[in-house]
């Protein structure tokens, strides 16, 4: 075992990367948009978000998403507070009719399958479950009104393709949980319903915000299911008519909106959705061949077209600790590779999401591989 203190090793400044986060959410905010903000001195924040000072970015914000996802005519950009976690609740009163389908490969994606179990009203949910580092395919039945996918699970940085399930019931709906791969990852959204997310990982904002692309039927549901009780906060009715009037039912943290609305134009001045996903893509390509190559690391999902290009999973063999690891980067100004924590590996986990260079990703296996010859 080493003797090595990690946090005595320096790594020369020439190796390291220009900006040292990689954390998996909260994500890296660009500087300029943390500038940009401050510029708006008292012009924005500490104003009503019923004014048309904040109502025309709120307005722009849903304009630029739909913009940004090529949403067909009919969908809606839907937004609240609370978080991606609080829209798993919002689903059990406004999505979910009677009995979903979810696929479980993840913390997050059996947080919205105990969520739909739990409700009293719903009927027991059907729950597909895959090893981790791996992702279940869904398994069309009868009754099922609402198949519930992830995009991206952030845990175990595993991606899946999104597609509607061929003979599921012609009204069921798909939901997918796109937390961590919302603006990172390319897809046809008229093959979901409710596109949902936080903007805290590609978005490069603050969390406390969720947003929701919600398809005509998914509208459909959300009206029909208006009757049943729900608290003010849960209906997915209140927040989409407050979202068309550019406006959250409740106060939302401005500066969280401000940062959301000025990504959203840089991720357009970038290309859009398709040269954002490019640029995670070259990232991913980059960190994965290091590791396939590495004498101590490798990827840990197993099958490539899995591997998530927003959020990587590594692998490290005994001779070199995650925690030592970790420990020299962060002496060295590079932030947040821990692994997730529940996952209990001896594990890498980098955030890949467009706000991150891809030069960036390249200097940080080079910085990975100074420190692991150094307490190997």
């Amino acid at each position: 075992m080493s003797t090595t203190d990690p946090t005595e090793i320096r790594i020369p400044t020439d190796l390291l990367p220009a900006d040292g986060r990689f954390g998996c959410g909260p994500s890296k905010v660009r500087p300029t948009a943390v500038a940009g903000l401050a510029a708006t001195g008292t012009a924005f924040m500490g104003t009503s978000h019923r004014q048309p000072t904040v109502k025309s970015l709120v307005g722009r914000l849903r304009s630029g998403l739909s913009e940004l996802f090529e949403l067909p005519e009919g969908y809606e950009v839907t937004l609240g507070n609370g978080g991606a976690t609080m829209f798993w609740d919002i689903a059990t009163f406004s999505l979910i009719e009677r009995r979903s389908q979810h696929l479980v490969f993840g913390e997050f994606s059996t947080k919205f399958g105990a969520a739909s179990a739990a409700a009293p009203h719903l009927d027991a949910p059907s729950i597909i479950e895959s090893a981790t580092g791996t992702h279940p395919s869904v398994q069309p039945e009868a009754g099922i009104d609402l198949y519930a996918l992830t995009h991206n699970e952030t845990s175990t940085g595993v991606m899946m393709s999104l597609a509607r399930p061929g003979g599921a019931d012609a009204d069921a709906l798909v939901a997918v949980d796109a937390t961590s791969g919302a603006g990172g990852l390319a897809f046809d959204p008229s093959e979901v319903d409710a596109y949902y997310f936080a903007p805290q990982k590609c978005f490069g904002s603050d969390g406390g915000l969720w947003v929701a692309l919600l398809s005509p039927a998914a509208i459909d549901r959300v009206r029909r299911l208006g009757s049943r009780w729900k608290p003010a906060s849960l209906d997915l009715g209140i927040a989409l008519d407050n979202s068309v009037l550019n406006q959250t039912y409740n106060t939302p943290a401005l500066a969280t909106l401000w940062l959301l609305a000025d990504q959203v134009g840089w991720m357009l001045g970038k290309g859009g959705l398709a040269g954002c996903a490019a640029r995670s893509s070259r990232s991913a390509e980059t960190l994965y061949e290091w590791a396939a190559a590495s004498s101590f690391a490798s990827p840990f999902v197993v099958k490539p077209d899995e591997r998530s290009t927003v959020v990587g999973t590594i692998d490290l063999d005994a001779s070199v600790t995650e925690r030592a690891v970790c420990q020299a980067l962060r002496a060295n100004g590079i932030v947040d590779t821990e692994s997730y924590r529940k996952l209990g590996r001896n594990q890498l986990r980098i955030g890949m999401f467009p706000n991150v260079e891809p030069d960036d990703v390249e200097a940080l296996t080079h910085c990975i591989d100074y420190v692991a010859e150094r307490l190997a």
